[in-house]
């Protein structure tokens, strides 16, 4: 039989207790949320150089979105009309508090007749027409 001097006992009962915490203890972390495919068109019924304003990332909170609004929102310019539409993807944890897109003729006196929609992970979930502009959003501004 083999003796081990005590301090070597608690050595390797320390060593196989840490051991075993490694292996059965995971990693803890905060859970990222689900990202959603949040899918933004725009159309017209005339030709017209649009202003679109799209939000591409999700703020970090109210405070910080209405400190810098368009930090979180690019503006793009894009020709739509007949046949010609504008669409952008992206991905937003809380789209039913973020997603937005607003599509307007900017200083053109052109009657565009502008039509939104905002689909989320597939499922159109807003949709709306304007004259000289249009907002889709699921929550209201």
């Amino acid at each position: 039989m083999l003796r081990l001097p005590a301090q070597h006992l608690a050595g390797l009962a320390a060593t196989l207790l840490v051991a075993t915490a490694a292996t059965v203890t995971p990693i803890t972390r905060a859970d990222e949320p689900a990202l959603h495919r949040v899918t933004y068109t725009v159309t017209a019924q005339r030709l017209v150089t649009a202003d679109i304003y799209f939000r591409d990332a999700d703020p970090p909170g109210w405070a910080e979105y209405s400190h810098d609004p368009y930090q979180f929102s690019p503006k793009v310019e894009a020709d739509v009309g007949p046949g010609t539409r504008w669409t952008r993807d992206a991905w937003l944890a809380t789209p039913g508090e973020w997603a937005m897109v607003i599509a307007t003729s900017g200083t053109s006196p052109a009657t565009a007749d502008f039509h939104c929609e905002l689909a989320v992970d597939g499922k159109i979930v807003a949709t709306n027409n304007g004259a000289r502009g249009a907002l889709c959003s699921v929550r209201h501004w």
